[in-house]
């Protein structure tokens, strides 16, 4: 693994036991000595410490940033206050998503988390497109996510203004003697937050935060795990290229002013396609599935209508045992007319059709603080 780049956390995590793997051209933690379900249910329960330093992190800067991100993405970015952040995605003209990300309004710049594999792609992307904008790739932070119930506990002994926040605020704190850049948000469906701090400094955030008995050290097994409960897309699985946002079931996140009748309707890329199916309805649909029995549907399974339909309607997208909920978990696409909740499709595992129900989603409840 040596043409792979590694994380400030890399000596922390070998110390803390982390079997180490490939993950979009990064060495990174998959498990510790605990076990991907030990990990899961910690987290849920407690307190658990994501390193997810191979995001990419983007600063763009200028008076019209603001408005000129909004040609991108099909979000109401203008309207976003100072000190808040919003849930977004890039998209084609064809409709489909380039990346999806996290853009947050800290005064005087936007500042945007965007998925590893993908942000060479969304660079190019923002260069190509945005002009009269500022646009810097921020070097020298490491990002580390501190996510489940004893999350606020464990930060605000480090600073009490944490307890302050709610869901989706960012803010600058103060935490062991540097600057960090907190938002309160995650990947899990549980309270947290994630934390943008120097290089320098974030070996020793990592461990002050580790001396806390609830927090634990997780790695993506579980982080995967996690979001699929929480029924939250992992790109390039259950979102991609291929898929619109309506699709995808993300059509919560296109707030009215960008819709038919808004005062800032359309001009994003695939706007004719997008603002159509929102208003008549999408083909497919991205639902969760409960399959019977104990075994996952995992991805790329097909589904069929019936257990002896001739061709596949759809395929899983995500699938995995779901530690919180004790039963396998899945995601995937079906037709609109197959995908309410409640009906019964038929997914092929190792040659056998075994019925899965069509369940809402998420699978755990959320438990951000509002």
């Amino acid at each position: 693994m040596s043409d792979l780049s590694r994380t400030v956390l890399y000596d922390l995590h070998l110390e803390l036991g982390a079997k180490m793997v490939p993950f979009a051209g990064w060495e990174m933690p998959v498990q510790y000595a605990a076990g991907v379900m030990k990990e899961h249910l910690h987290t849920r329960e407690s307190a658990g410490l994501f390193d997810v330093s191979h995001m990419g992190q983007v600063v763009l800067r200028g008076d019209n940033a603001a408005a000129a991100l909004e040609r991108l993405v099909p979000v109401d970015i203008q309207g976003l206050g100072v000190g808040r952040q919003r849930y977004g995605f890039f998209t084609t003209p064809e409709g489909g998503i380039i990346d999806d990300l996290m853009i947050a309004n800290r005064g005087d710049h936007l500042f945007l988390v965007v998925n590893a594999a993908r942000k060479a792609v969304d660079l190019d992307h923002l260069h190509e497109h945005l002009e009269g904008v500022e646009i810097e790739e921020v070097r020298g932070r490491a990002l580390i996510a501190l996510q489940g119930p004893k999350a606020e506990e464990a930060l605000a002994a480090l600073n009490p203004a944490v307890r302050e926040m709610r869901f989706m605020d960012v803010a600058d704190v103060e935490l062991v003697g540097a600057t960090c850049w907190v938002s309160r948000s995650g990947y899990t469906g549980e309270d947290g937050f994630e934390i943008s701090v120097p290089n320098t400094m974030a070996p020793r955030l990592a461990r002050a935060l580790l001396e806390n008995p609830a927090v634990a050290p997780i790695g993506l097994g579980a982080r995967d795990s996690l979001r699929l409960e929480a029924g939250l897309c992992l790109y390039g699985n259950d979102i991609d290229e291929t898929t619109s946002p309506v699709e995808a079931s993300l059509s919560w996140a296109i707030q009215k002013v960008r819709r038919r009748g808004g005062a800032r309707e359309g001009g994003f890329p695939g706007a004719a396609r997008i603002l159509a199916e929102l208003e008549e309805g999408p083909a497919r649909k991205r639902v969760g599935l409960l399959p019977e029995g104990r075994a996952p549907m995992r991805a790329h399974t097909a589904l069929f209508a019936s257990e002896d339909a001739p061709e596949p309607v759809g395929e899983v997208t995500s699938g995995a045992f779901g530690p919180s909920i004790g039963r396998p978990m899945s995601m995937g696409y079906l037709p609109a007319d197959l995908a309410s909740p409640g009906t019964r499709v038929w997914g092929e595992v190792r040659g056998k059709r075994l019925p899965a129900e069509v369940a809402p989603m998420p699978f755990v409840k959320q438990t951000y603080k509002r």
